[in-house]
């Protein structure tokens, strides 16, 4: 894959850029919650909560500005909603060049915690929009996702399908959230979430999504592949080319996960370390997580929310608004749930 099909970007962007109002860099409390806008019922159905949604997506400060949306999914347990919080930091510092915070704040933002049980369901949007002023001068409207994680022991693949197909459609970046490696199962597991994605084609999108970005977590072998995007690169590139050896099978999952998105990328973390995943007591403190890790968030973070490198979500070609998002969210929550009731 080429070198430019990958999500790259400035480590760091001048603070002028935000244009939210001032506060503390290290203040922990943040400014807005976690709303959970797909509501995953008892029946395994989803439902979307029109009335959530229209109090962020139709607030008067950002309804009209063009909007970038930025998901995470993968499985679940694996870290997805601790690092939206870093993610928040990073927004709500207004891209400050020590946006990552003292080493004594625990982390707030997104709910998460420690242990072997989900603690997400459904998909949440952080209740405060980001006014982002970009290079060009456009004020982008910013919108963070978190998604209920892939096979626990209450979801169905079905449930799974349903939460990654609908945010990706909704988003104009997903993060996929991997464990160790870009391993064949994760690559078809992809394939089964963006089938969905197979079928959108058929309304004239050539491509229905837009950008998918690897991440993987916990990645053990430095000394193959370097941590970040130059490593991620190179992993990607193995795992997503086809040779004549291959089964037909393995080909076209290859091609269909390429027809499938604008633009892939890859970016490998080390691990936080053992006090973050054996501490029950762990808050997210910068002071006991490694900083291998902390050097590479300050890479990533920016790589994916910096002013220069946002993606404004587009449908069909056009860039769309915050409220035309919500008029999105419902065509598309139906579309994925009628699918899924002929489909499957």
């Amino acid at each position: 894959m080429a070198e430019e099909d990958v999500l790259v970007g400035s480590q760091h962007q001048q603070h002028r850029n935000f244009v939210s109002e001032e506060r503390p860099v290290l203040e922990n409390r943040m400014r807005g919650r976690p709303v959970q806008v797909v509501v995953a019922k008892d029946d395994h159905g989803f439902e979307l909560d029109e009335q959530a949604l229209e109090g962020i997506l139709l607030n008067e400060a950002v309804r009209d500005k063009h909007v970038v949306v930025v998901s995470v999914a993968g499985a679940f347990r694996k870290g997805k909603s601790f690092l939206l919080g870093f993610f928040l930091r990073y927004l709500e510092s207004e891209g400050a060049y020590d946006w990552i915070g003292d080493e004594c704040s625990p982390l707030g933002g997104f709910s998460w915690r420690g242990g072997s049980e989900r603690d997400t369901t459904g998909i949440l949007m952080w209740s405060e929009v980001f006014v982002v002023s970009t290079p060009s001068g456009e004020k982008v409207a910013v919108v963070l996702l978190d998604t209920q994680g892939a096979f626990d022991s209450e979801s169905t693949v079905k449930d799974c399908a349903t939460v990654f197909a609908l945010s990706t459609m909704v988003s104009s970046v997903q993060v996929y959230n991997l464990s160790q490696n870009v391993q064949e199962d994760d690559l078809q597991h992809l394939q089964l979430f963006t089938e969905y994605g197979r079928l959108a084609m058929e309304d004239g999108t050539e491509k229905p999504f837009q950008k998918l970005q690897f991440l993987v977590r916990d990645w053990s072998f430095p000394y193959e592949a370097a941590y970040g995007v130059e490593g991620g690169i190179k992993i990607l590139e193995r795992r997503l080319q086809i040779s004549d050896r291959q089964h037909p099978e393995l080909q076209q999952l290859r091609r269909h996960i390429r027809s499938c998105f604008n633009e892939i990328g890859c970016f490998l973390m080390p691990h936080p370390g053992l006090n973050v995943a054996t501490n029950p007591l762990f808050d997210g403190r910068l002071a006991e997580i490694e900083s291998e890790f902390r050097s590479q968030l300050k890479i990533l973070v920016p790589l994916l929310l910096s002013p220069e490198n946002l993606v404004r979500k587009e449908i069909d070609g056009q860039k769309v608004t915050c409220r035309e998002l919500l008029e999105y969210f419902k065509v598309r929550l139906w579309f994925v749930v009628s699918r899924r009731a002929t489909s499957w």
